[in-house]
This record gives C-alpha cells, sequence and structure tokens, in this order.
C-alpha cells in the first residue's frame, strides 16, 4: 500500500524573516572568521580546528566528524599547523595506538587572539542587556536540539 505524501505548508513570513536574518548572521560571522584568520596567515579550516584543540586535544577522527570534513583533510591542516609550531600530535595515554592532536602554547594565544577580535560576536551582543542575551541564547539552544 503506498503512502500519501503529507501536505507541506509553506513557511510563514515571519518563519522566512527569521530563516532569512539566522543565514545573515551565519554569512557576516563566517566572513569576519576568514577575516581575522587571515590576520594569522590561516584559512578558516585551520582556524577553526585550532580553535577546536585549544579547549582539549582530540583525535583526527573525532576533529573530522567535528568539522564535517574527511579524516585525510584533517591529517593535511595539521600537518600545516604543526609545521608552523601551533599544533603538536601526542600518543593518547588511553590508547597508545591513537594519535591526538593538540594545541601547543603558541596555538592556544592564537586561537584566543581569533576569539577576540571577532567583533561580530562581541559588539552588537553587548548592545543587547544580560537578559535579552540570555534569551537568545536559551532560544537558540532550543533551535539546536529540536
Amino acid at each position: 500500500m503506498a503512502t500519501i505524501p503529507q501536505k507541506t505548508h509553506r513557511p510563514d513570513d515571519m518563519t522566512l524573516e527569521v530563516v532569512d536574518l539566522i543565514g545573515s548572521v551565519v554569512a557576516r560571522y563566517h566572513q569576519e572568521y576568514e577575516e581575522a584568520a587571515a590576520e594569522h596567515a590561516l584559512t578558516g579550516a585551520q582556524a577553526r580546528l585550532l580553535s577546536l584543540l585549544s579547549m582539549e586535544p582530540l583525535p583526527m577522527r573525532k576533529l573530522a566528524q567535528r568539522l564535517r570534513c574527511e579524516p585525510s583533510n584533517v591529517t593535511g591542516i595539521v600537518d600545516r599547523l604543526e609545521s608552523r609550531g601551533l599544533v603538536e600530535r601526542r600518543p593518547d595515554p588511553a590508547d597508545r595506538r591513537v594519535k591526538l592532536a593538540a594545541a601547543t602554547d603558541e596555538g592556544r594565544q592564537v586561537a584566543r587572539s581569533l576569539r577576540d577580535s571577532l567583533r561580530f560576536a562581541r559588539e552588537p551582543l553587548a548592545g543587547l542587556s544580560d537578559q535579552e542575551r540570555l534569551a537568545l541564547r536559551d532560544l537558540l539552544r532550543r533551535m539546536l536540539d529540536a
């Protein structure tokens, strides 16, 4: 027995406007992130990987999952960051067969500088009250959990 596809409803104008605004925020964030990365002679992918590693060492496979790319691409990015002294490979204490990529002290400093240079993420949010930022955070979390 064939199933009848459910009728999809066109989103209302408010939903379409919110989606467009989210797209504009994402595009502006990526543009500024790429510019901040370039100031450190990094590509956007290198900067994102360095940012992840500044929080905790990660195995290559997990980095690939978080960056949504192939493990071979991550290997190349780590190689380039390692040659600049921003990242190092080390054995995983839990499983010495696994290699972890970890930010060096210099890599953590560069990652911090990248975060600090993102005016877009900082300036407009500073214009919101604590209550407005809290509401925005909670709404974004709800959207991501849906």
